[in-house]
């Protein structure tokens, strides 16, 4: 007998150690079945089960679970990524603690062993929570970043790409960490608002004594490294100084002031300071004019004089050397203060204007960033993408939603070089070697190397090889082929690959989807994925992001531990539709937990009333059950609403619509299952035995199976658990079964008009009762007027049912008059009524209908003009915005409904 009270945690863990130890996750490369590939994005080694995770692979295991069932070799493909700068950070905080050395004085060699040791003791955490999840990844064949395998093939393609000229090593600026001292990528930088200020520098003229050109900067320290001023070349303001040149202050260097579109005249000043060395935009003027591009602050953000100090020259008033070279080993924020102390004592400091604006900081070491001209290699990503980009304008890889394709195009098409070098320990050395001259050597082994070299110089030379790792992204971009084998042509490779969709969010559609899509088709020949299905961001029941200084973080664990994972995995579920964000809060998972009850009170219902567990495997308490041969109306109705069922969630998961999935399934298994089909079957079940009490049990029971094979990609543990205990199939065997189509069912329209007619009468009375709060203790008669005959006679076949559920004694036809005091509502085409004179105060409950409706249009008229007001839609965050029209959609609703109300009891 099942529990009275659903706990999850009873079952949870012994029904999925049940399928692993099964091997009910695992594809098979030999099966004449179709295949299905996911590869999961792989999480960070460092991480832990997080909100978004919690999103993304409820979504992948829904569609391989579903998959599995239509017969589908399903591969989900599982692993973790290295995650260089993350887990670097961990394993020296770690060494900090235990008091031993740090990493440089440990030594590279020591260092790495110690983050082995690191990911063999703690690298497995967030796997272990994705099980805790209920995700049904082919756990056998988990691969990591930095596997040997995966290794081979990063060395292989790093190798093809250089000597194919499409990897090449460059001096470019790049965002560079002063705290962790290596060159990060766009993504691990984050603006944050800073509250700084606008500094009025003046540059004189040179040979134009008391003339000035005034520039503004936020960053007075870079100064020392100006080469150029720029003004826009139709600012008549500045004409005449095009060409000439301007005396640096402090440095004494005579720099050009040049035309460039980059000025914006409506800007500070409309002169801007070029440092090509420490700006990106900067960067660019200064390769446009030719300017030199010293550097002037050092991997740590100390100043560093080392390329200006044969520059610095003395200008009476203007120049002072020896100030610059006090500078020398400062930090930049603390040589920011000297220089504008400096420049205000010179009277070179027009003004300061306080200012805020963004600045990017490394999203780990937390620190403003500094765009640094560092040697580095590169990516020829412009190349790689343009195949990318045809796949996506051909339809051979289509996103879901379609407009994300944009984003996809933008990103392309405008793409720069990937810088893919990374100034760390931890990752994959780049297979590059130096010799004394400078030469370079790239192999995939040291040996290799000294082979090139030898054959080059004729004799051994010494060879140092390069210190750096490759940028944690390129080992991933090759994931949906290096996890199955490649540079071997494994069966799996040849099997698995392309993939047929990948999982993923938004915000890394250019950082990984559309990485691996050039290196896929490059080494591949085809795409590596047919479909992206781009979910929404997790954010909170109000719609704001989630971060830990708002405490609007949830803990997925903690969900699990308190409602069960199927009630969070439906909730998201339920929550992700396209192109939306999901707003989740704790009391929708309680909610959803509810429907899960639902399911499992319905069940012991069934099973209290003789529709319960069977030998295993049956399937029905009686085996020879069949829908076709269904005679009552009540079996052939819930047959047919279950194969509508059936449609629409397949249809919903064929167009990765979770939200309409979730939505059939609910609506189907609360409304039509639980709270019509089985009220409408108490009085057959607790009948006695005879043909109709056998079909009607025999319904439930198919019917029940086909609602755990329904609701299985989604709420995996508590459908299992019920199917293995209905006997359905053996223990954990709900994974396999197959997916529900559907079945045949004699005159279904005859009995989905007559049952559906029922539920109508039965659900206005109910509504009118409830509207008008006629006590549930008082039964009234009804009165029916203008029923065709049928409708006539359907309401007497049903009279039990409609008593009991509808609080009614009896139905009676009305020929003549309307009497007073009635409610009505139409049910097709006749008028039903409710005789509620001295049941209820009528007028008395019309004036509080009045109330509550002026009460709900008051409510709407506010909250219009808040909406109506444009000062408040720009200001306001978005989310207050969209919670007042959510606000304003519930006032209108409620208006609409008191409508009804008092349209029911109108004179």
């Amino acid at each position: 007998m099942l529990d009275k009270t659903l706990t999850p945690g009873s079952f949870e863990t012994r029904l999925y150690e049940g399928w692993e130890r099964s091997g009910a996750f695992a594809c098979d490369p030999a099966s004449p079945a179709a295949p299905f590939t996911i590869m999961i994005p792989p999480p960070n080694v460092t991480g832990s089960l997080h909100m978004g995770h919690a999103l993304t692979f409820t979504i992948q295991d829904t569609l391989i679970r579903w998959r599995r069932m239509q017969g589908r070799d399903a591969l989900w493909q599982p692993g973790t990524d290295h995650a260089g700068i993350a887990t670097q950070m961990v394993v020296e905080r770690l060494l900090a603690q235990e008091g031993n050395q740090d990493r440089r004085s440990l030594g590279r060699a020591a260092f790495l062993d110690r983050v082995w040791q690191w990911k063999a003791e703690s690298g497995g955490t967030i796997t272990k929570q994705l099980r805790r999840l209920g995700a049904s990844l082919d756990w056998p064949r988990e691969r990591f970043t930095m596997d040997a395998g995966l290794s081979r093939a990063v060395l292989e393609v790093f190798v093809t790409l250089h000597r194919q000229g499409l990897i090449y090593r460059d001096r470019r600026l790049v965002n560079w960490d002063p705290k962790l001292l290596t060159a990060i990528s766009d993504l691990e930088v984050e603006s944050r608002e800073v509250k700084g200020n606008l500094w009025h520098l003046r540059y004189p003229v040179e040979g134009a004594p008391g003339q000035f050109i005034t520039v503004a900067t936020t960053r007075p320290e870079t100064m020392l490294g100006d080469t150029a001023v720029a003004v826009h070349p139709e600012d008549a303001r500045y004409a005449s100084l095009v060409g000439k040149r301007v005396i640096l202050p402090l440095v004494g260097r005579a720099i050009p002031v040049v035309a460039d579109e980059y000025s914006d005249p409506e800007k500070g000043t409309g002169a801007v300071k070029i440092t090509p060395a420490h700006d990106f935009n900067d960067f660019e003027v200064g390769r446009r004019h030719g300017v030199a591009m010293p550097t002037i602050l050092d991997p740590e953000g100390r100043v560093f004089l080392g390329e200006i100090e044969g520059e610095l020259c003395p200008v009476e008033g203007v120049a002072e050397p020896d100030f610059v070279r006090s500078l020398a080993g400062q930090d930049r924020f603390a040589a920011r203060k000297a220089i504008v102390a400096k420049l205000e004592e010179l009277g070179l400091l027009e003004k300061v204007e306080p200012h805020t604006h963004q600045v990017p900081h490394g999203d780990r070491g937390g620190v403003p960033i500094e765009p640094r001209l560092t040697w580095q290699w590169y990516c020829d990503a412009a190349t790689l993408a343009k195949p990318a980009i045809e796949a996506v304008e051909t339809g051979r890889t289509q996103f879901v939603p379609r407009q994300w394709e944009n984003t996809f195009f933008a990103w392309m098409r405008d793409i720069q070089p990937w810088c893919i070098s990374r100034q760390l320990w931890w990752g994959h050395q780049i297979p590059a070697w130096y010799a004394p001259d400078g030469s370079i050597f790239v192999e995939k082994t040291e040996e290799e190397a000294k082979a090139a070299a030898r054959a080059k110089f004729g004799r051994d030379v010494p060879l140092e090889r390069d210190p750096d790792v490759l940028d944690t992204w390129f080992s991933s971009a090759l994931w949906p082929f290096s996890t199955l084998g490649w540079p071997e042509r494994t069966p799996e490779v040849a099997r698995y690959y392309p993939g047929d969709v990948l999982v993923t969010g938004f915000d890394i559609i250019f950082f990984w989807v559309a990485r691996m899509m050039m290196m896929g088709i490059h080494f591949m020949g085809d795409v590596p994925f047919r479909h992206v299905y781009i979910h929404g961001l997790v954010r909170d029941e109000k719609g704001q992001k989630m971060s830990k200084s708002k405490g609007n973080v949830m803990d997925p664990l903690e969900l699990i531990d308190a409602y069960g994972a199927d009630a969070l995995r439906f909730t998201i579920c339920a929550l992700t539709g396209p192109g939306r964000d999901v707003k989740l809060g704790r009391k929708r998972v309680e909610d959803y937990r509810g429907f899960i009850t639902k399911i499992w009170n319905a069940a012991r219902f069934l099973e209290m009333n003789g529709v319960g567990p069977q030998a295993r495997g049956t399937g029905s308490p009686d085996p020879a059950f069949d829908p076709a041969a269904a005679e009552t109306p009540l079996a052939r109705w819930i047959l047919d609403a279950a194969n509508r069922a059936v449609a629409e969630a397949t249809a919903a998961l064929e167009a990765y619509r979770f939200d309409e999935y979730a939505a059939a399934c609910y609506r189907f298994v609360w409304n039509s299952f639980c709270d019509w089909f089985i009220e409408f079957a108490k009085p057959v079940l607790n009948g006695p035995d005879g043909p109709e009490r056998a079909e009607v049990k025999g319904a439930a029971q198919h019917v029940l199976g086909t609602i755990l094979r329904l609701l299985h990609p989604a709420i995996p543990f508590v459908t299992e658990e019920l199917w293995d205990r209905f006997g359905y199939g053996p223990d954990c065997s709900l994974i396999r079964a197959p997916w529900p189509e559907a079945v045949p069912v004699t005159e279904a329209e005859a009995a989905r008009e007559e049952l559906d007619w029922v539920v109508r009468l039965v659900t206005e009375v109910r509504a009118v009762r409830s509207e008008v709060n006629v006590p549930p203790s008082v039964t009234t008669p009804l009165l029916v007027r203008d029923a065709a005959p049928e409708s006539l006679a359907r309401a007497g076949r049903w009279i039990e049912a409609i008593r009991r559920l509808g609080r009614v004694t009896e139905i009676s036809p009305l020929d003549g008059e309307v009497p007073k005091g009635v409610a009505q509502a139409v049910v097709g085409e006749a008028t039903v009524m409710l005789p509620l004179a001295g049941v209820i105060d009528i007028p008395a409950e019309r004036a509080r209908l009045a109330r509550e409706r002026a009460k709900a249009e008051g409510e709407a008229r506010k909250v219009e003009a808040k909406l109506g007001n444009a000062d408040f839609i720009a200001r306001a965050p978005e989310e207050v915005v969209e919670e007042n029209r959510e606000r304003l959609e519930a006032a209108r609703a409620e208006m609409a409904r008191l409508d009804a109300a008092l349209a029911r009891i109108a004179e």
